[in-house]
């Protein structure tokens, strides 16, 4: 494997850039016959081994929650706990519930989780910028797979025109403000009767299920999804993920930034190359892009040494201290909320029982 394609590979030929001065240029020309492995192959393990930590998360909760749903769709015998940790997949669950909070003072007792999780993320992204995107989400490395299945296919993934790609990187956030707008409208009341009503209290359910016994058109439609990403690099993540424009929005304040020191700098291209948000890092002096998702591709890909670096409040950070910091955070605001009760659900096995005896009588309020 080249070391692009550790580093995250290119989705377009490089750009053209301006003439280099011919010191510059002859300097740029031997160093960008090859690349810094062991800075590459240090940002690909430590970022493989982060996501590969959460995907097995991911996996182990989701067999612990199917062995809970189907324990309670018998009428008796024992039920496994069931394990919060899914509640990561319902962030509008966990939005509302963080309103819900600011109204009423106290966290809601449905799904606590979420909310926490919610702002765990939050907290990542005012910090270390969208690195839940590219280090937690699942879903950021399937599409990570997906975009290597293109590479391998066609040689290259594809970038649409750059007015549509801009036109279509906008649907994230009207997604966003449909969701913001239809929850910040509701009352304090209405907040909290949906939080605490059927539907909310089954949602975790409803979405196993959904997933479980998946319809032709739900399959058609991941179909395509999948199909455009391998295609497009990060199609649902660029394009169609709320969550991530939610965090994009946050990761603005951050103080980490990726700095380009100009005197180091040939401008050879391979940051804008191997970056998955297609950010101009050689042009630039510094990245502040609501896009950028701190995956660290760019800097450890750069043949220049000093010209890229990324930094927290100024100072240099290495990638396996922004991995260490990233997974910090986590375990701190996930035992935090055990520690204060607020990690469990108040919902009893036998009214979970009584739920998914009617389980198809629970629809999406209007």
């Amino acid at each position: 494997m080249s070391d692009q394609g550790i580093a995250g590979s290119a989705d377009t030929r490089l750009p053209r850039l301006p003439a280099l001065a011919p010191a510059a240029a002859a300097a740029g020309a031997a160093l960008d016959r090859r690349l810094p492995r062991r800075g590459v192959f240090r940002v690909f393990v430590a970022r493989r081994v982060v996501q590969g930590f959460f995907a097995l998360v991911c996996v182990l909760l989701g067999v612990q929650f199917g062995r809970f749903v189907e324990a309670i769709s018998r009428p008796d015998g024992p039920v496994p706990a069931r394990p919060p940790g899914v509640e990561a997949f319902l962030p509008i669950s966990g939005l509302m519930g963080l309103l819900d909070w600011i109204y009423q003072g106290a966290i809601n007792v449905i799904h606590p989780a979420a909310t926490i999780l919610l702002l765990i993320f939050l907290a990542m992204a005012v910090l270390l910028r969208k690195a839940f995107c590219s280090w937690v989400c699942p879903i950021g490395l399937i599409s990570d797979e997906l975009a290597r299945v293109g590479r391998f296919v066609f040689g290259r993934t594809f970038r649409p025109w750059w007015p549509v790609d801009v036109l279509l990187r906008g649907l994230k956030y009207l997604l966003l403000a449909f969701f913001v707008w239809a929850i910040v409208r509701m009352s304090p009341e209405q907040l909290s009767a949906w939080i605490y009503g059927g539907y909310n209290r089954v949602t975790d359910i409803k979405m196993y299920l959904f997933f479980a016994h998946l319809s032709w058109t739900a399959a058609t439609v991941l179909a395509a999804l999948a199909v455009l990403s391998i295609v497009i690099r990060g199609f649902w993540c660029r394009y169609l993920c709320p969550y991530g424009a939610l965090l994009g929005l946050f990761s603005w304040i951050s103080p980490t930034r990726i700095h380009r020191h100009e005197d180091a700098c040939t401008q050879c291209g391979y940051c804008d190359r191997v970056c998955p948000s297609r950010l101009p890092v050689s042009r630039k002096a510094t990245i502040r892009s609501v896009e950028c998702t701190g995956c660290l591709d760019c800097v450890a890909s750069c043949p220049h040494p000093g010209a890229l670096d990324v930094r927290f409040g100024g100072r240099p950070l290495r990638p396996v201290v922004f991995a260490a910091l990233l997974m910090g955070l986590f375990v701190a605001g996930w035992s935090g909320a055990r520690v204060f009760d607020l990690w469990h659900n108040d919902i009893p096995a036998a009214e979970y029982r009584l739920h998914m005896q009617r389980i198809d009588s629970y629809s999406h309020p209007r």
